[in-house]
This record gives C-alpha cells, sequence and structure tokens, in this order.
C-alpha cells in the first residue's frame, strides 16, 4: 500500500473533531494530545473505571479488599513490575542514543553530510530565509517543488494534446501537494503537527509517476529530473526530522519515566508497609468506604510508569506504522 493510500485511510479513520467527536478523541490521544496530558487522562481513566466497579459492587468489593494478602501481593507484583519497566526503557534509550556515540571517521562523515545537504538547501532558499528547523524547511520545499511542477509545461509546444493534458494534470496534482506541505503557519497543535505534516507528503509516488511519464512519453527528462531532485532533497531532510523526533521523543520518555517512577516506586512501597502494619482507613464517604478510593489510589498511582510507557509509545508506533515506507517501496 502506498503511503499516499495509507494517510488516505489514515484521514478517513480520524477525521476532523466536527465529525466524530469519539474519532477525534482517538486521534487526541495516538497523535496529538501531549504525552503527560495523555498520561493523566489515562490514569483518570484507570481510577474512575475502579471507582466505578466499587460504586456498583460495593459490598463484594469491601469484602474483597480486606483480604490484605491479596492486596499486598498485587502491590508487590506492581513494584516488581515498575523496577523492570524503569530498567529496560532506559536500556533501550541507551541503544537508541548510541547511534551518537561513534568513531571520529563517522563523525566526520555525519557532519561533512549535514553540511552538504543545507548547502544544497542553501542554494533553493531566498534571503531572509534560514531553513534549519522543520517549517521554514518545508516552507522551502514547497516552494521549490511547487515552482518546478509549474515548470514542467515550458517545453511542451508542439506536443501532443494527450501528453499535455497528461502533464498539465500531473502538476496541477503535485503542485496541490505542495502548497498544502508549505501551509505551517495554518498548522495548529505546536511542533509535532508540523512533522505529522511533513511526513504526509507522499514524495515517493511522485517520483514514481515522473519516472513513468519520462519512460513512456517522448519528452524532455531534464524538467522531470529538476523535480524528482527537488523531491529527493525532500526525502533527505523528511527522514533526518524524522530521526531527531524519534530520538527526541524516546529520551523525554526516559526522562519522564525516570521522574514518574521514583515516586511511584516510594508511595507503592508505603502501601504495602501500611497495608502489612493493619494501617487502613475505615468509616464512609459519600457512602463508599474509605477503603475503597485509598485502594484505587495505590493501584493507580503504582501503575502510572506503565501509562507513561503507554502513552509515548501510542504516537511513537503509530508515526513508525503509518509512515513505514522506503518512499517508493512500502510494505502492504
Amino acid at each position: 500500500m502506498s503511503l499516499a493510500k495509507r494517510f488516505s485511510r489514515w484521514r478517513d479513520w480520524f477525521p476532523v473533531p466536527s465529525r466524530s467527536s469519539g474519532f477525534a478523541l482517538k486521534r487526541w490521544v495516538l497523535l496529538e494530545g501531549d504525552r503527560l496530558a495523555v498520561t493523566g487522562a489515562l490514569l483518570t481513566f484507570v481510577f474512575a473505571t475502579f471507582m466505578g466497579i466499587a460504586t456498583v459492587w460495593t459490598f463484594e468489593m469491601q469484602t474483597l479488599l480486606t483480604d490484605t494478602s491479596t492486596i499486598q501481593t498485587i502491590l508487590n507484583t506492581f513494584l516488581s513490575g515498575m523496577i523492570l519497566l524503569v530498567s529496560i526503557v532506559v536500556s533501550i534509550n541507551s541503544i537508541v542514543l548510541s547511534h551518537d556515540m561513534s568513531s571520529v571517521t563517522n563523525q566526520e562523515d555525519r557532519v561533512q553530510g549535514t553540511i552538504k545537504f543545507y548547502r544544497d538547501l542553501s542554494e533553493l532558499t531566498i534571503p531572509g530565509e534560514n531553513p534549519t528547523d522543520l517549517g521554514s524547511f518545508l516552507k522551502v520545499m514547497s516552494r521549490t517543488i511547487s515552482t518546478r511542477a509549474d515548470a514542467l509545461a515550458d517545453e511542451l509546444e508542439g506536443a501532443d494534446a494527450e501528453l499535455v493534458d497528461e502533464i498539465d494534470a500531473y502538476s496541477g496534482v503535485v503542485s496541490d501537494a505542495a502548497e498544502q506541505l508549505g501551509a505551517v503557519d495554518e498548522t495548529s497543535g505546536a511542533e509535532f503537527a508540523i512533522l505529522w505534516k511533513g511526513l504526509g507528503f507522499d514524495y515517493g509516488s511522485h517520483i514514481k509517476r515522473s519516472r513513468t511519464i519520462i519512460s513512456s512519453r517522448e519528452t524532455s527528462p531534464e524538467r522531470f529530473e529538476d523535480l524528482i531532485d527537488a523531491f529527493e532533497l525532500f526525502a533527505i531532510g523528511k527522514e533526518y526530522f524524522k530521526t531527531l523526533y524519534y530520538t527526541k521523543e524516546v529520551s523525554k520518555l526516559s526522562q519522564t519515566l525516570l521522574i514518574v517512577a521514583l515516586p511511584a516506586i516510594l508511595f507503592n512501597a508505603s502501601m504495602i508497609i501500611a497495608i502489612n502494619g493493619q494501617v487502613l482507613p475505615s468509616g464512609l464517604m459519600f457512602g463508599i468506604p474509605l477503603l475503597q478510593p485509598f485502594v484505587a489510589v495505590a493501584f493507580t498511582i503504582s501503575i502510572a510508569p506503565y501509562l507513561v510507557l503507554t502513552a509515548y509509545m501510542f504516537r511513537l508506533t503509530t508515526v513508525a506504522r503509518l509512515t513505514a515506507s522506503g518512499g517508493i517501496f512500502s510494505l502492504n
């Protein structure tokens, strides 16, 4: 399946909020929402679910929760799982960051490659532009691709009408896509929304279409090659910014997980000690035994590190799945 079809299916799956609040919520959870806000929403959902069950089956839950050995076993399992989870995620983060720890020769090649790419990109800029950030890069590439697409018709004088219509249609499709790519100022959702706009540009299908026209029609390939060069330059920048995003997101995941895990571990251990010492709340609050919110809070905080991981992995895996393409090649 081509990247264009993937994103077409994505738009069908997650339409704009006005069409479906349920799909808008799924879109917010998987992509658009701040990861800390998503984590907070998941924590609220877990706590509300537990309290909802406790409210429906009040006496059954009260009987179950007074079995302190069961609660201790569950909290002990959570404690072991939190420590293991943090160790695994930090190890994965170390593997990701190990890409930056290489020999001098590799570092030199990377720096020279970056400088060469920036030099090539600078040839396309106008005075006052500095395409070192993602938004500026998309604007430069949008203008370049649109200009070169419009130039395809410059050498069609005397060509047959069928070829003229085909290239005009193709030029219009590319220009429209490039215009949407460069509409950075109209994008809401901060940094990730701009990245997502760049990831959604299907340069691979345009390269294939250009090659098809060149090989099947008697037309000068120079203009098409210029357009393909622009697509290739965009592809390099897109994959580079995508790599930077993955590195930054995984680093933020590890940092957030370490910050959340320590209080969760201390709180979990305190709850185990309190339960072992039979220091349990008694009485009622709004008709609900205090023991139920006490245990609900303990379970919710104990599962917080896992929900942090869930919130970040929702977006990382969604981006990876929907952009799993080598440009021209992709898996169905």
